[in-house]
């Protein structure tokens, strides 16, 4: 459409130019006016003021004059269509994507809502997409969403509005992301969302050690600080290089590199008779090895027993090399079971 517009767009402005030209060449030999007297009358003209003649015309100029004004007038009225076509179509066109993302967020459950799409919110928005995890980020600067509204879902808005909150389907939800600069905002946030969801697992953002222990009492499941995280991190580089470049290998930054997978035992039930770790037998059928394992309680066993008990509501944490984790998605439908619960 865009296209459309501007090649119509550069016709109008090439015809205006054009009959323009003709006026003042037009005056300067029709009526012998001078450049400037010509270049005044084909402006009065075409533009219809009304203004006087520099001088009377003869019959000649006359009719010159009005071919000048018929021929102006079409190719200006082409060109405010042009304008007025390309302003209608450009509003209805938001007014149809806003209703289709509307459509999409309410067709969605069980997804995560992202507050703010600030450094860290991009950051949380690209391994959700990477992890094909459905998302919704709410955010309030329109240049922001604008430059970005063809690959995210966003609710423009306040986040301390609960309308906006309701709009990104808080309350169909399962997690929440509170990621906003503010402490204080990120708590307020919290308190709104657990209002509205009593279910939802909410993990927010800190700046301060001294707001970890508001957020939770407000509500908030797990508080993360990107600042402390990033400390560690560097600080570990310098301990144990060897090992931290290692972790960082297992890193999932999308599909084709993905290390980890998180499994729920429900997902092998249907297909398997999985007992235990051994009756999985995993490392044969994909080359891919558990090395955690969490049980329905919230208990983590790192590098459980072969003959440990699995129970339906647990969960198994598998490493493998890209190939052996697709391997492992493919051959149980792992990724197709979860968006078939969406």
């Amino acid at each position: 459409m865009i296209k459309l517009f501007r090649s119509k767009l550069v016709l109008a402005l090439s015809l205006m130019i054009l009959v323009f030209t003709i006026g003042v060449f037009g005056y300067k030999m029709v009526a012998s006016y001078t450049w400037v007297e010509a270049i005044y009358m084909t402006i009065i003209t075409i533009t219809t003021v009304g203004f006087s003649e520099v001088r009377p015309l003869d019959q000649n100029a006359k009719i010159f004059t009005i071919f000048l004004i018929v021929s102006s007038v079409f190719i200006f009225g082409f060109a405010i269509s042009v304008v007025s076509e390309y302003v209608l179509s450009r509003n209805s066109l938001q007014l149809l994507k806003k209703k289709r993302v509307k459509n999409t967020i309410n067709g969605l459950k069980n997804h995560v809502v992202v507050c703010g799409y600030g450094r860290n919110g991009q950051q949380a928005a690209h391994k959700l997409k990477a992890y094909k995890k459905p998302f919704v980020v709410i955010e309030k600067d329109k240049e922001v969403i604008s430059a970005n509204e063809d690959e995210v879902l966003f609710v423009e808005g306040d986040v301390n509005d609960d309308e906006v909150l309701v709009q990104a389907g808080i309350q169909r939800a399962q997690y929440f992301v509170a990621a906003l600069p503010d402490d204080a905002l990120n708590l307020f946030v919290v308190l709104s969302a657990r209002q509205l969801n009593k279910d939802l697992f909410i993990i927010s953002r800190a700046s301060q050690a001294t707001s970890v222990k508001k957020l939770e009492f407000a509500g908030a499941n797990k508080v993360i600080m990107p600042d402390k995280i990033g400390g560690d991190h560097m600080a570990s580089l310098v301990v144990m290089p060897d090992l931290i470049t290692f972790m960082d290998q297992l890193s999932i930054e999308g599909e084709s590199t993905t290390n980890l997978e998180e499994v729920e035992i429900a997902d092998f039930t249907d297909q398997v008779d999985c007992q235990s770790i051994r009756d999985l037998n995993l490392r044969s059928k994909t080359g891919c090895t558990i090395i955690g394992y969490i049980k329905p309680n919230g208990k983590y066993i790192i590098n459980p027993e072969p003959d440990l008990e699995l129970e339906p509501k647990g969960k198994v944490i598998v490493l493998g090399r890209p190939e052996q984790i697709q391997k492992l998605n493919q051959m149980f439908h792992i990724h197709q079971l979860k968006t078939d619960e969406i």
